[in-house]
């Protein structure tokens, strides 16, 4: 596996991180955001970048709104989009990302990278090439594995890593479909062959799922065609990841009323205080990030519409609630 610090602590966390007994999470209270995001679709956009927040909805990039992990150092490709920060049951941060440098080859992108840290400024990582690690199976045959997510299942004890495939026509898989398989106990790689998470009449594409505090899951996706003008989210619920018969397809588009700016790259996360959920996505097009709030996660009220200017030009990421430890920790990184 490689490291993209190389230093005798983080070499100690790992061999803790791989001991028989598992750490707990945190009691520390959680006060602030952050926000993982890449830039835009040239080589040195296609980076991770950070930024803050105090109250989920208005952000400060973090090193000047520059990189703070250098795709190079991560991934084959050179580039990575999309990223998804996870807090494990243990109290690591999971992340995962599309491996993918858009100057290369327009929308082809053949692999993910799986990274985890202690404190959200050491990371460790793995790249995961499917034509490789699926020799011999449709997999290997995909042209994009696009957006990669994870979230822990309890029902196998095991993190689930989805995302979309897409193959040429003549391939197994002509439109993009969501996919997914667990990963290893050290999140390094996957343990099993994808299956399909889904099933859907059009594309579906840039999933990501929550589990509100009924133990029900919301797997919010991104979709078009079939009459839609642009890019629409749907939404299904259930209350097991891979038992299909509790899966319920939502009515509508999981949208503001009277919004229907084209959209992708969908992460919802829980207040601090307790008073509700955020969705927040990439309306790439119009050049602006929407921040809704929502008790239900199916009713959405816009609260802010952030220009992508300056310093902070975000596109598609996700958002992780955050200790104040961790926060000091990342303002004095950066």
């Amino acid at each position: 596996m490689k490291r993209t610090i190389p230093t005798i602590a983080l070499i100690a966390a790992l061999c803790l991180l791989n001991s028989c007994t598992p750490k707990k999470k945190a009691s520390e209270p959680l006060t602030h955001y952050l926000f993982a995001y890449f830039i835009n679709d040239k080589t040195e956009g296609q980076q991770v970048c950070y930024a803050v927040s105090e109250n989920g909805l208005d952000f400060t990039p973090l090193n000047g709104g520059r990189p703070v992990i250098a795709a190079d150092t991560i991934s084959r490709s050179g580039g990575v989009r999309d990223p998804h920060l996870l807090r494990a049951e243990d109290g690591r941060i999971l992340m995962s990302l599309t491996d993918m440098d858009m100057s290369k080859g327009k929308w082809t992108c053949r692999g993910i990278v799986l990274m985890q840290s202690e404190d959200l400024i050491n990371w460790t990582h793995a790249t995961i090439d499917f034509p490789t690690r699926y020799a011999g199976e449709d997999a290997a045959l995909a042209d994009a594995v696009w957006a990669p997510q994870t979230i822990y299942d309890p029902e196998a004890e095991k993190y689930m890593v989805y995302f979309s495939l897409h193959s040429p026509k003549d391939g197994p898989y002509p439109k993009d479909a969501v996919f997914y398989a667990y990963a290893n106990e050290g999140f390094t790689d996957l343990e099993d062959s994808p299956k399909r998470l889904f099933r859907y009449d059009g594309p579906s594409i840039d999933t990501d799922i929550v589990r509100d505090g009924n133990g029900v899951y919301h797997i919010f996706f991104n979709t078009w065609g079939g009459g839609l003008k642009g890019t629409g989210r749907k939404k299904f619920t259930a209350t097991s990841l891979t038992d299909s018969t509790t899966w319920c397809l939502a009515d509508g588009l999981m949208k503001p009323e009277g919004v229907n700016l084209k959209s992708e790259g969908s992460s919802a996360y829980p207040l601090n205080d307790g008073s509700g959920w955020v969705l927040a996505y990439d309306c790439y097009a119009d050049k602006v990030f929407h921040f809704c709030t929502t008790a239900d996660l199916t009713h959405f009220t816009l609260v802010r519409e952030t220009k992508t200017e300056g310093n902070f030009t975000p596109r598609h990421g996700s958002i992780l609630p955050i200790t104040q430890r961790e926060y000091e920790q990342l303002v004095k990184a950066w």
